[in-house]
């Protein structure tokens, strides 16, 4: 039976409910790992928190934009911290890319394409001509020529991506319903499979309330 994958979003800086979350998400029928935004990466206790934890897929979501050299330090900066993935904007350009990547070394480097809080009309209200699925395919086309180990984008430009990148595919914006919340680019986690996502990224359809319901509630979703 396939093993679905989950990044959770550990979108708090609570480290008790950090490791509520990670207690109650181990031993189940999906692999979780864990993803933790720069929320929890700019607290006070976030760096050493990070820093103890082991034997955990975990993922330091924090989305580089910079020129080369910057975003190339930075990586070095944290890589104490042991992270299997980290991202960077694909809109930084080919060349903080390429510096990027050759500094994060046995770390996974994912590029994120456009943030799925936008739409069409927000990529107008800052100045890209193309639609989104046009812009996505664009970036998808640059991580791959710089060699990028995974892509974040929308469950729903998950088919245009793979035309034309073959590393892993993490998808956000995933909904159990169609409440939207912050999000525009919304796709249920059965579906974000279905069409090819490598991983799903999960925040308060499950950190919200009962965990453990809300696990049982993705199994079933899932028809595990």
């Amino acid at each position: 039976m396939k093993k679905y994958k989950v990044f959770i979003a550990c979108d708090t800086k609570d480290i008790k409910k950090i490791r509520m979350i990670i207690k109650e998400t181990q031993n189940t029928k999906i692999f979780f790992g864990y993803k933790f935004g720069l929320e929890f990466l700019n607290s006070k206790n976030g760096r050493n928190y990070i820093k103890s934890l082991k034997k955990l897929t975990i993922f330091g979501d924090y989305k580089f934009l910079d020129i080369p050299n910057t975003c190339s330090s930075a990586i070095k900066a944290v890589s104490d911290l042991k992270f299997k993935y980290l991202t960077i904007h694909i809109s930084s350009g080919l060349d903080a890319l390429r510096a990027a990547k050759k500094a994060s070394k046995k770390t996974n480097l994912i590029g994120v394409t456009v943030l799925t809080s936008l739409n069409n009309k927000g990529l107008k209200e800052i100045g890209y001509n193309k639609d989104v699925k046009k812009l996505v395919l664009h970036q998808a086309k640059l991580a791959t020529k710089a060699k990028l180990d995974a892509i974040v984008c929308s469950a729903q430009e998950v088919k245009i991506v793979k035309s034309v990148f073959k590393g892993e595919i993490i998808t956000p914006g995933i909904r159990f319903s169609s409440k939207k919340d912050d999000q525009k680019r919304i796709l249920t986690p059965k579906k974000a499979f279905e069409n090819g996502a490598d991983w799903c990224v999960i925040g308060r359809n499950i950190t919200k309330g009962n965990i453990k319901k809300n696990i049982q509630s993705l199994i079933k979703h899932l028809n595990l």
